[in-house]
């Protein structure tokens, strides 16, 4: 067992390697020698006010993704390509650390609120199982929408409080795309009749986006493949939405930073995670209920919270 200062000194490293990937612009970077991004700056700043380090570095950060806004409310992850819009809910939940910045947030929930992917009614002749019509959120314009994106949007959206049937049906977009055994992957559930695997990281997104839903009975299998599954986890993407899915429903496991220690460690032999990576963990490592409850404005999103330490 990992003694406490131990595991703060990884986490210290850690943020200081956040850090260092601030840029002259105010943006943060993916990795060193680059140039900043939206989603890298946003991930920094989440992260660097989840564990208080919410300082000047933060607000040039903000100020950054105001610049990138366009007028219709959208931040792209570049200027090249402003089909590809999926900064957008990682700027709401930045800017949601700040008492500021309410004019663009508004102006972001807007654009999540009228954005959707390319939806039609099933066909019954299809060779995919799940329900095309039921509108989600896409990574790029006019392509279709996927557990990732829709996932990310409905937490910006609960975070900052909003209530909308776009975030309802968003929901109802993720349990259409369950897995019948449990889990979730990209957005599939069979392929010509054949069940899809399902993935961690899409499992988490799914559990964390769904939190706020009154019966457990409709993740259950979800919650146990991401249990069984948990010890086989190392890369940062799967065990950080992993631990956030679970802690959304009151289920992290007591040996969560064990966990997150021994994947931080792998960047020894692989070399440095890139800025959103590094950020997810660490966010897992500071939220105790799931990805919301790094927002203490909403509380609400803790109900489940009886359920904690199951696991250990």
């Amino acid at each position: 067992m990992r003694q406490p200062l131990e595991i703060m000194d990884n986490y210290q490293r850690s943020l200081h390697a956040i850090r260092d990937l601030h840029r002259p612009t105010g943006g943060f970077s993916y990795r060193q020698n680059e140039n900043a991004r939206p989603d890298s700056t946003a991930w920094a700043i989440i992260t660097l006010s989840a564990f208080g380090r919410d300082g000047e570095t933060c607000e040039e950060g903000r100020n950054y993704l105001q610049k990138q806004q366009d007028t219709e409310g959208r931040l792209s992850i570049s200027p090249d390509y402003p089909q590809a819009s999926w900064p957008t809910p990682l700027a709401i939940l930045a800017w949601n650390t700040s008492a500021h910045y309410q004019k663009e947030k508004d102006l972001a929930i807007q654009f999540l609120i009228n954005f959707s992917g390319r939806h039609f009614p099933k066909d019954a002749n299809s060779i995919t199982g799940h329900d095309p019509s039921i509108k989600g959120w896409p990574w790029i314009a006019d392509t279709h929408s996927w557990i990732i994106p829709t996932g990310l949007a409905i937490l910006a959206l609960q975070s900052t409080g909003v209530t909308h049937q776009r975030v309802i049906e968003g929901q109802h977009m993720i349990l259409d795309r369950q897995l019948a055994h449990g889990g979730w992957n990209y957005g599939n559930t069979t392929v010509f009749g054949k069940e899809v695997l399902p993935l961690p990281e899409c499992t988490g997104v799914a559990l964390q986006a769904l939190s706020n839903t009154p019966d457990t009975t409709l993740i259950e299998k979800s919650l146990e493949y991401l249990i069984k599954e948990l010890p086989n986890l190392h890369t940062p993407i799967s065990l950080g939405w992993a631990l956030l899915g679970l802690g959304a429903w009151g289920m992290k496991p007591s040996h969560s930073d064990e966990l997150i220690i021994e994947s931080l460690h792998l960047q020894k032999k692989y070399g440095p995670f890139p800025l959103p990576s590094l950020a997810l963990l660490l966010c897992a490592a500071q939220a105790p209920n799931g990805f919301h409850s790094l927002f203490p404005k909403h509380k609400n999103f803790e109900k489940h919270a009886t359920r904690q330490g199951s696991l250990s």
